[in-house]
Parts: C-alpha cells; sequence; structure tokens
C-alpha cells in the first residue's frame, strides 16, 4: 500500500502535524484589548468586590437584555448557577428531580446540595438529550421538576419536554452551560423554562475563567435567586439579617469585567463557530460509512463540541478502533464524552455525600428505592457513550484546520472501508 494511502496509526503519514486552536490558551479564544481595558478599570477603582461595584451589575443586565427576559443572577460557576435555581424554586429533602445521565457532574451536584434526588431518564442516542418518552416514566408523586441540559450546545426538543412539564404540573430549569445563544424555533434556550442557567468556565462559549448565571422571566423568582446567591441577605435599608440559609456565590467585579467584554463578542463567536462546524458537516456528509451530527430540523446550535458518529459494519472496525485511528492522524479526536453515565462515579454510586450519612438517599422523606440505578435501564446513554466521536469545537478553528479534519476522516474511512471490503472478498473466495 501507498505511504500516503497507509494510516498513521499503521506507519503511514500524519494528515495534520501542527496542533489545533484550543480553549485552553489564546489560540481559541476571543480575549483581547476589550477584556484588558474593563479589567483594568476595575483595578485602578480599587474595589474588586461585586457587591456595590460597577461591572457586576452592567454584566447581569446586559445579559438578561440579550436574553430578552427580567432578571439574571450571576455567580461564580455553572454549578453554583444551578443550585441557585434549585434554591430559589425552593428544593428540598426527598423532592425527584428528572434529568439526564448525560451530562457534567454539576448538573446533579446542585440536585444533591438541595437534599433532592436525581433520577435519570433516557436520551436520544444520537443528539444525546433527553428523550422526552423516556421522561414520562420516571415521574412520580415525588418529582418536582426537570431538568433540560443542552448537550454540546445542541437545543433539546423543548416542545415535547414542556408538554409533558405541564401534563404533570412540573417545571423546567434549563441547563445551558454548553449552549450560549443556540436557538429552539428561532430562540434562545435559557428563555423556554422557568429558569435559564449558563457557565463561564473556561472552555464555553464565552468565559470569565470560572462563573455562572441564572436568568428567569419572573420577578419573584429573580429575587430569591440573587438572595440565595448571597447568602439570603437582602442588602437594602431595612435592617434584615439573613432571610434563609444559603451560600455565598457572588461574582468578583474582576470576573464580570472579563463576562460584560466576552458578552459583547458572543454572537460574532458563536456565528464563527456555525460556519466552520456546518463547513465540516458538508465535507464528510458524503463520506461512506461517516455519519454527521443529528440535529432537529428547528435547532441553530452553538457548538460547544462536535460529535459524529460511524458505521461500524460498513468500516469493519468499532468506533474506538476508528477514532484511535483518527487521532494518531493528529485530530484531537475522544471516544464518547464522559467515561461512564453520571450515576456511576463514586459520588452516587457509593453515595458519598454528607459525611457517613448517605443523605439524601437514605432521607426518611426519600422514596424507598430511590437512588439506585442500573445502567442497563439507559441502552441510548449507553450506546451513545461508546459511539460518540467527539471534538472540542472552539472560535479559533479556521476553515484550513476543518479542511485537515476532513481530510483525516476521509482518509481513515475510506482505507478502513477497503480494508474491510479485502477482507470480505478473500472470505467469499476461500
Amino acid at each position: 500500500m501507498d505511504t500516503l494511502e497507509r494510516l498513521a496509526i499503521n506507519g503511514g503519514e500524519k494528515v495534520r502535524i501542527k496542533p489545533f486552536p484550543t480553549v485552553n490558551d489564546q489560540s481559541g479564544r476571543w480575549i483581547g484589548e476589550e477584556e484588558k481595558q474593563f479589567v483594568m478599570e476595575v483595578l485602578e477603582s480599587g474595589h474588586l468586590f461585586g457587591v456595590g461595584g460597577k461591572f457586576v451589575t452592567q454584566f447581569e443586565r446586559a445579559f438578561a437584555e440579550y436574553y430578552g427576559i427580567k432578571s439574571a443572577v450571576s455567580s461564580s460557576s455553572g454549578t453554583a448557577a444551578l443550585h441557585i435555581a434549585l434554591g430559589a424554586l425552593e428544593v428540598g429533602p426527598g423532592d425527584e428531580i428528572i434529568t439526564t445521565p448525560i451530562t457534567d457532574m454539576g448538573t446533579v451536584i446542585a440536585i444533591l446540595l438541595c437534599n433532592a434526588i436525581p433520577i435519570f431518564a433516557d436520551v436520544d442516542p444520537l443528539t444525546g438529550n433527553l428523550s422526552p418518552q423516556s421522561i414520562e416514566k420516571y415521574i412520580s408523586q415525588k418529582t418536582k421538576g426537570i431538568i433540560a441540559v443542552h448537550l454540546f450546545g445542541q437545543p433539546c426538543d423543548m416542545d415535547a419536554i414542556l408538554a409533558i412539564a405541564d401534563k404533570y404540573h412540573l417545571w423546567v430549569v434549563e441547563d445551558c452551560c454548553q449552549a450560549h445563544a443556540a436557538e429552539y424555533k428561532g430562540k434562545k434556550v435559557g428563555t423556554f423554562g422557568i429558569m435559564g442557567c449558563f457557565s463561564f468556565q473556561q472552555s464555553k462559549q464565552i468565559t470569565t475563567g470560572d462563573g455562572g448565571m441564572t436568568i428567569s422571566n419572573d420577578e419573584q423568582l429573580g429575587y430569591r435567586a440573587k438572595l440565595f446567591s448571597d447568602k439570603g441577605w437582602p442588602r437594602d435599608k431595612s435592617g434584615r439579617g439573613h432571610l434563609f440559609l444559603a451560600p455565598n456565590y457572588r461574582m468578583t467585579e474582576l470576573q464580570a469585567a472579563v463576562g460584560l467584554a466576552q458578552l459583547y463578542k458572543l454572537d460574532a463567536i458563536v456565528a464563527t463557530r456555525r460556519k466552520t462546524a456546518e463547513q465540516l458537516t458538508s465535507l464528510i456528509r458524503n463520506i461512506p460509512g461517516v455519519n454527521p451530527p443529528k440535529m432537529l430540523e428547528v435547532v441553530n446550535p452553538s457548538y460547544w463540541m462536535y460529535s459524529f458518529t460511524v458505521d461500524e459494519q460498513e468500516l469493519g472496525v468499532s468506533s474506538q478502533e476508528f477514532q484511535q485511528a483518527l487521532a494518531a492522524e493528529g485530530i484531537p479526536v475522544t471516544l464518547g464524552y464522559i467515561p461512564k453515565l453520571i450515576f456511576e462515579y463514586d459520588v452516587i454510586k457509593e453515595q458519598k455525600t454528607y459525611g457517613k450519612t448517605h443523605c439524601p438517599f437514605d432521607c426518611e422523606r426519600t422514596n424507598k428505592g430511590a437512588g439506585r440505578y442500573r445502567a442497563e435501564d439507559y441502552p441510548n446513554a449507553l450506546w451513545s457513550l461508546k459511539h460518540w466521536l467527539c471534538i472540542s469545537w472552539n472560535e479559533g478553528i479556521s476553515e484550513s484546520d476543518v479542511q485537515d479534519i476532513a481530510t483525516a476522516i476521509r482518509k481513515v474511512a475510506t482505507v478502513l472501508s477497503k480494508s474491510h471490503k479485502s477482507k470480505d472478498d478473500c472470505q467469499i473466495k476461500s
């Protein structure tokens, strides 16, 4: 076989040697003079504390305006943003919240910090988002709401999820931590449910290093969310003390200064991500054995990650073998998103929560048997983690970078397919 046809994993030449842009440094992040100007303004003022400062207030107002809602409450992380939402909704011990088994642990931590029970529904195997058909069978008398996670920046099927919530008188909180500016039927995610939660962690569409935001169109919930982010402290002239138990999740002026500058760039960042991701889809769509990302027709993703699958039967290899061959070509691709379903981590599997108490799983208010999760009950989620091929996406990825990714995918798929067909021919002749 010619060296150009030989896969890099078998000693051939790599398609790509130069590193790709990454969200971990300036190569994949649009951080520049605007952020410097705002941060210097904070430093020169000498006031870094969010309360009484300028930028936290401006950032919250600008974020609320961008999403067209009434309130936005900043915080220290996306996990905090989710906890604030559940705190504002007064989720308590033994309450059940339905969500997905494929998500960041922050989604589940927010539930457990309320002493509530996470209940998992299965997912659409190709999008990874909650399957509305699966949600309904997990609803009990203890169910209070649903956390819909817009995985990889692709919106969930919100019409179907909201219809189920309405049928059973449940609320919906949207976990938009990977989905800034993503749209469902022309409307931004985070504005469909009773509250929406965002993360500004390093890898997200916009970043403050770490940080979060909780939004709502319900003014009372917005007020309670603000209290919950600040130790239950109204900070008015009434002289009232701390009104209820709540953490300190305040954002600093430095974070907000960066966040405000980043927010002004969000539309351009997402437009760039969409352009290059759609370019990749167009280049790999007709490669035999390769399946581009599945998209609902009514969504406009914001591409936190680009995921695709392969036809193992047609190529004659497993998804893992394809991933290994593609990675050897210099493409930063991983198999799956998280290594196992979220409830298989020790914190949930062994109920390592509040000291040695196992709360909330053994709370007297908890339904008997709650917290006993079986992986086999989630066949679609299991399939997804074994078959997704994932590439982290960012605004630094250029059209030439996309060309290299597509070239490598085509090379690997073509060589593997030829090899598979050759083996089949040999077996037929023998």
